[in-house]
């Protein structure tokens, strides 16, 4: 049987050095290093190093998982453990020097999520938990927000970047949640907005066509700091590209309904 809690704060560690490593990246970082995946997708030999700092620290600790991760560092996958990696959650912000960015680990045994680890990089911030236990901010217990209903609640989002097909039906859900919550904020790092609603700055997150590695450590923070999770529908959340809500469980059935009225 693997120790969750033990290992989770080997992960901790882990992003933690890794996430030393790109703030002094940081520091010299110059728009000729950019690469383009696809349209508005960037990467930089900073992901790509992270990436591969990441794996060779947890394949260490458990040398049969496999690997989910953003840049395919490595396409090993595991019977029974994967980890689920974004080496930099926030590359856009990174690039332009804005200082919103993170490290994101999740591990998955079979298809149930058991450690999840963000690390926010120049806050030194790091939200952990694992199966079983409380969610965590830097060694301290973390809950959502009791805000009781839509109206007194912050609202975290981000803005779709390459696919534009439901691009008006989410302007005017933006619309729509504006003028019915307390505000709206998009930071542009879908792990720090989770991991933001876990800790109760944020009251609930929604965004649309996501990658695991963008969700994954998040989803089961928030669950495990007492959130509810679930896609557009209202339903389960698979971990392959999909539509994402977080909440502090208070406001999912408000913030529930508009989404599907927009998103039919």
């Amino acid at each position: 049987m693997i120790n969750y809690e033990l290992l989770c704060k080997q992960v901790v560690e882990i992003a933690k050095n890794v996430g030393q490593f790109i703030k002094v990246e940081a520091l010299n970082f110059n728009a000729s290093k950019i690469e383009y995946k696809g349209l508005n997708d960037m990467v930089s030999y900073v992901d790509k190093s992270a990436e591969a700092q990441i794996i060779k620290q947890l394949s260490q600790l458990l040398p049969n998982a496999g690997f989910i991760a953003e840049e395919g560092t490595s396409d090993k996958i595991g019977e029974v453990y994967n980890w689920i990696i974004d080496p930099l959650d926030g590359t856009t912000n990174f690039i332009h020097g804005i200082p919103t960015y993170a490290v994101s680990i999740a591990l998955k045994e079979n298809d149930e999520l058991v450690i999840g680890v963000i690390y926010e990089i120049n806050l030194d911030e790091c939200f952990y938990a694992w199966k079983g236990s409380d969610a965590f901010l830097n060694g301290r217990k973390i809950q959502v927000s009791d805000t009781p209903d839509l109206k007194s609640a912050l609202i975290a989002t981000g803005f779709p970047y390459y696919d534009f097909k439901r691009q008006t039906a989410y302007i005017d859900l933006f619309n729509d949640v504006m003028q019915k919550c307390h505000g709206l904020r998009r930071i542009g790092a879908a792990s720090v907005d989770l991991a933001y609603t876990a800790c109760g700055r944020f009251d609930a997150y929604f965004e649309y066509n996501l990658k695991p590695w963008d969700i994954a450590a998040g989803l089961l923070i928030v669950q495990q700091a007492g959130g509810h999770c679930f896609d557009f529908d209202g339903g389960n959340l698979p971990l392959t590209t999909c539509d994402v809500v977080a909440t502090n469980a208070k406001v999912s059935t408000e913030l529930n309904d508009i989404i599907k009225y927009h998103f039919k």
